[in-house]
């Protein structure tokens, strides 16, 4: 028996934001992905330790996803609340803002 291999087999493929989400998964799980993503990009030296969803404000044309994470960098923790507002229609990123809390504002 032959076995054929594709070079392009081996390459391990780089995951789209906009893949569906599964049943099981609730509606904010990509959102969920993305604040924790670009959190990282924001805060690379901290290591993300818990996520909480505080909900989703839903407007005519615009929405915000609304997280709240944990980070702890140099035996620091620290919360960062994390806003994604996006189109309605196109679920296109409008803005992210970061407002970066202590222990007392959680």
């Amino acid at each position: 028996m032959i076995a054929l291999f594709f070079f392009s087999d081996f390459i391990p493929q780089k995951p789209h934001l906009d893949v569906k989400i599964a049943e099981n998964e609730p509606s904010y799980s990509e959102w969920g992905k993305i604040a924790m993503e670009k959190t990282k990009e924001k805060y690379p030296q901290a290591k993300i330790v818990d996520y909480l969803h505080l909900g989703k404000e839903k407007g005519a044309k615009y929405s915000t996803e609304k997280f709240k994470l944990w980070l702890k960098r140099d035996q620091k923790e620290f919360g960062v609340f994390v806003n994604i507002k996006f189109d309605n229609e196109t679920e296109q990123i409008i803005n992210i803002t970061y407002q970066k809390t202590d222990r007392s504002n959680l």
